[in-house]
């Protein structure tokens, strides 16, 4: 493939080349991801000032920006120290103030003699009923006015760094920037009325009114969709590996599942049917299946897992499912081993506690072919794992799991079909951006039997009356979950406040009736409190967010959330979605701390109104904005810088049909369009993926 093209050198070159660039300033722009000329194109102006030229300033609302022609008055010096140098200007109508701090008395007779005309811009204030600007921005000669714009570009900075410096460093690298040939399908781009790249940037770096700057914007649009496709053209060529190298096709006759269905209490949802036929076809196609199994909390995406494994046992292979932690292991087993006996499948599990010869014997039979099912955490993968046909494999809760293990899990060499499964419900726009080398399938229908859950919002000052609640419905036989705040790091750790609470809750309902789990635990001291929980013998778990994930106890009637206000919406969904799984109608309490911030309460409003996981998903991306929905450390989420995934959904299925279409017809790159779409990967520094271009 070669290295990166010529043509891109000057803009991968030292950032201090830049005009007005030196070592200080390169490290301030560096404290914001600014390295290089090239990250200057794409820092675009997120505001822009509009400097209206007037005649006078009178009657002029306070807070504008003006430009105006005056006559410089007297100067007046300050009397005492740290007091403001002022100097009277007059327009064609009033006399007001042009007002400096930390002046330097002989600058200001220099630039602003008295007698003379000049053209201020700058925001106009008012000060003891006069008018006054302070350190206007522009003062020039009446026949240099011409250099003031009409609407002035604004840059998100970084301490030391200033407007004009940004500005300067900008149009130096915009000077650099070179004739690139297209990459966007010119159908696309004549039917989108979109310009060219290097016009696309210019334009964006000189808006001339505030409309310029909306996302909408032909050239902003542009410009994202540059981003959003590089990504999807990155996630197309993983696609196309990780769905590289699977043997036959894997068809099962149905005989397993048949005993499967008629050993339930009820049928499958419609959803459930469609993402098992979705699946079915995948297996039975000759290229690798990669998809994504987006449930709600309570879809029944267990019953899926199990449905798409047994596919995998009646074509003559073995099937895995991995689950994020030994508990949530042990809970899969636990659902599917009725099941699983039913269908006369031997179901096995191995985790990180299996050890010596009981782990030696379940290798063995895993290398045999007696074992067709292994549930386990990542211990299902390590070196001396071996299958003797593995046909799936199954992961569940996968955003702790990204790309790059997504295709380390094809490198294996154990090119199995591989679906991922999440309780985390993704607006589409985010599910394209981390999951766009998948095909997705969803199930947005709860089974039959889910008792609605019953939620309300109530002030801490009412903490008395919900523990009295409580202590009523343990005294019934229900059991309840009582989630800790995640608390501010200069206050005290989460784990103190877990405890208190603990502490507080125990004295009030008894020594062995409150168990207590939280993150810093020991995971089997962990395991043993959760086990004493499902088993019915502690009644009220106090716990932090460590049962976000999976824990099912259908006795579980009540989940009190405390300080709910500083949780995200989706996690107040998750937590929530522990209980209401059993046949008895359940609550969930957000206890929260008055005054509510406008965004505090339209979090607590919206789970009110809605248990629909999709639509709780959409408003709180609205809210958070993508980075904090899912966290960017372990999201895998690229940093776009034009493209906003909110914004610009449709973009992005429109990059994601786009990319596998270019892939589709031209393999190798190797067509004019093909050429420019290479460059345009080592432009927006997604070269670590094109070594798969050759490789595909």
């Amino acid at each position: 493939m070669g290295g990166r093209p010529e043509i891109l050198f000057p803009l991968f070159a030292d950032i201090e080349t830049l005009e007005g660039v030196g070592p200080k300033t390169a490290r301030a722009l560096a404290r914001i991801g600014l390295d290089k000329p090239r990250d200057l194109l794409f820092h675009l102006p997120q505001s822009g000032i509009a400097r209206a030229r007037v005649e006078t300033v009178q009657g002029v609302a306070p807070h504008r920006h003006v430009t105006v022609e005056v006559e410089v008055g007297r100067h007046m010096p300050p009397r005492q120290r740290g007091r403001p140098y002022r100097i009277e200007v007059r327009d064609r109508a009033i006399t007001f103030q042009l007002v400096f701090f930390h002046a330097r008395p002989e600058y200001l007779m220099r630039i602003l003699p008295t007698g003379q005309r000049r053209v201020i811009s700058g925001k106009l204030e008012h000060f003891d009923g006069m008018a006054q600007i302070v350190h206007p921005d522009y003062i020039l000669r009446p026949e240099e006015a011409g250099e003031i714009p009409a609407f002035e570009p604004h840059y998100a900075l970084t301490e030391g760094v200033s407007q004009k410096q940004m500005a300067r460093a900008v149009q130096s690298a915009l000077a650099r920037a070179p004739d690139l040939s297209e990459w966007i399908d010119p159908a696309l781009r004549a039917r989108e009325g979109w310009p060219e790249w290097r016009a696309a940037l210019e334009i964006a770096h000189a808006p001339a009114r505030p409309e310029d700057l909306a996302p909408h914007t032909p050239t902003r649009a542009r410009l994202a969709y540059d981003e959003l496709f590089a990504h999807q053209l990155t996630l197309a060529l993983a696609r196309r590996r990780s769905r590289r190298g699977k043997g036959a096709p894997t068809k099962g006759d149905g005989r397993l599942r048949a005993r499967v269905l008629a050993a339930l209490p009820y049928r499958p949802t419609a959803a459930q049917e469609r993402a098992i036929a979705e699946i079915e076809a995948d297996m039975a196609s000759n290229k690798r299946m990669m998809r994504l199994l987006q449930g709600d909390v309570g879809a029944g995406k267990t019953l899926v897992a199990l449905m798409v494994l047994l596919i995998a046992v009646e074509a003559g292979g073995q099937g895995v499912l991995m689950a994020p932690t030994a508990i949530l292991a042990r809970q899969h087993l636990k659902s599917m081993r009725p099941l699983a006996d039913a269908a006369g499948v031997r179901l096995e599990i191995l985790t990180g506690q299996d050890k010596g010869a009981a782990r030696r014997q379940k290798l063995a039979a895993l290398a045999d072919g007696e074992i067709d099912i292994l549930i386990g955490t990542h211990a299902l993968f390590q070196k001396d794992v071996e299958y003797r046909d593995l046909r799936l494999a199954v992961i569940d809760e996968q955003h702790r799991f990204g790309v790059r293990q997504r295709l380390e899990l094809g490198a294996k060499g154990r090119a199995a079909d591989v679906l991922v499964m999440t309780a985390t419900p993704i607006p589409r726009s985010l599910a394209l951006a981390q999951y766009g080398d998948m095909d997705i399938s969803i199930l947005d229908e709860k089974p039959p039997g889910r008792q609605p859950v019953k939620t309300a919002a109530v002030s801490m000052g009412r903490i008395e009356e919900v523990v009295a609640h409580l202590e009523a419905a343990l005294a019934r036989g229900e059991q309840a979950y009582w989630v800790c705040p995640l608390v501010e790091e200069s206050e005290v750790s989460d784990l103190t406040a877990a405890e208190e609470r603990f502490r507080a809750l125990r004295a009030r309902l008894g020594e062995g009736a409150v168990g207590l789990v939280h993150g810093q635990m020991p995971p089997d001291e962990r395991d043993r409190t959760m086990a004493r929980f499902a088993a019915g013998e502690v009644k009220l778990l106090v716990a932090t967010t460590v049962i976000e994930v999976g824990v099912d106890v259908p006795a579980a009637t009540i989940m009190v959330i405390e300080r709910a206000e500083r949780f995200g919406l989706s996690q107040l969904h998750q937590l929530r979605g522990r209980v209401g799984r059993g046949d008895k109608p359940s609550t969930c309490l957000l206890l929260y701390k008055p005054p509510l911030s406008e965004q505090g309460r339209r979090r607590l409003e919206i789970l009110r109104e809605t248990e629909d996981g999709f639509r709780i998903a959409e408003e709180d991306l609205a809210l958070r904005g993508a980075g904090d929905l899912i966290g960017h450390a372990q999201s895998g989420l690229p940093r776009f810088q034009v493209a906003d995934l909110e914004h610009h959904t449709a973009l992005q299925a429109m990059a994601q049909k786009d990319a596998r279409k270019l892939l589709h017809d031209d393999p190798q790159l190797d067509s004019d369009r093909g050429k420019a779409a290479r460059t345009l990967l080592w432009l927006m520094q997604e070269e670590k993926h094109i070594s798969l271009i050759s490789v595909g």
